[in-house]
């Protein structure tokens, strides 16, 4: 594919939310899949159509067992880490006190730092973003048996919009299993079709608000009657599935989790990734920026491109 032309930044707002006194509801401006071409696409015209209809789409079978098994250890290995536990970019339960997320991860650990720059996954964000990429968040979600809290209903691109300044929907996200995810435990759920449409939320961004929200989010979540909406138009899909699938999903996707009252852990790893073209500017919430660990601004850095040349 030839390397893209870089587009300017947008000045006006088309997603505005936790403005209004009223939730609004707003047809999405973005294209879903920025490029055209089918010959030597990293997914199959299938998988292209699933995508741009739902929003998100399973990979399976993309690492190997010992790929894996490397993943896995080293999630369990940060997780028991007390240096790691007490670094800035660990998140922990507001009760149990046990690790709720650790971000950052590509760059605090060497191996998600090359899962991250895998061609295998680069190519498939690069072809649906139409984009040279570069991660704009990465972390560790850990929901542990008894003790994982929910993830409530959002839309990933609100807060980024919002708290982190991204323009606009051209990012997704990669979701890698490192435990088996079954009905039980807390899995990822999805609303099919939810991505063509963005919420306008309500209630004004407190200051510092990451500090509570990445335990429990209370601002930039869709109010009731937008979320029955969307989930009586799509539905709810849950992400199960073992270790190594991936879960593909757009921006604009709305999705949570429950908590997980198992004696069996979950644990994903998370990926974001953002076109180039589409870098972070100042958030439209008019707050600062969240930390850099969060949303990534002056470590910008292209990963090593699959597709263009």
């Amino acid at each position: 594919m030839a390397a893209p032309q870089y587009q300017p930044k947008f000045e006006q707002d088309d997603y505005p939310s936790r403005t209004f006194s009223e939730p609004m509801l707003i047809r999405r401006h973005d294209p879903v899949i920025y490029s055209n071409e089918i010959d030597n696409a990293p997914l199959s015209e299938a998988q292209i159509a699933e995508y741009e209809k739902n929003g998100f789409l399973f990979l399976d079978d993309i690492f190997s067992e010992s790929e894996l098994s490397s993943m896995v250890a080293e999630m369990q290995s940060m997780r028991d880490d007390q240096d790691i536990k007490s670094r800035e970019e660990t998140v922990t339960e507001r009760s149990s006190k046990e690790v709720r997320s650790v971000f950052a991860v590509h760059q605090l650990n060497e191996l998600f730092g090359r899962i991250a720059e895998d061609p295998r996954l680069v190519a498939v964000a690069e072809y649906i973003l139409g984009d040279r990429v570069y991660v704009h968040q990465s972390r560790l979600n850990y929901k542990p048996g008894f003790g994982g809290k929910e993830f409530y209903w959002h839309s990933d691109f609100e807060t980024w919009h919002t708290e982190d300044g991204m323009p606009r929907m051209r990012a997704l996200s990669m979701s890698i299993t490192l435990t088996d995810n079954d009905d039980t435990n807390g899995p990822l759920m999805l609303v099919p079709g939810s991505h063509k449409t963005y919420v306008s939320c309500v209630g004004e961004t407190p200051k510092n608000h990451h500090v509570l929200s990445l335990k429990k989010q209370e601002f930039g979540v869709p109010d009731k009657a937008s979320m029955s909406e969307l989930i009586e138009q799509g539905g709810i899909v849950t992400a199960t599935g073992p270790i190594g699938r991936i879960v593909l999903f757009d921006c604009n996707t709305m999705h949570g989790s429950n908590s997980n009252i198992t004696p069996i852990p979950r644990s994903n790893l998370f990926f974001v990734y953002n076109a180039l073209s589409n870098k972070v500017t100042q958030p439209f919430g008019h707050q600062p920026p969240r930390p850099e660990y969060i949303g990534a601004r002056q470590s910008i850095r292209p990963l090593k491109s699959a597709l263009f040349k």
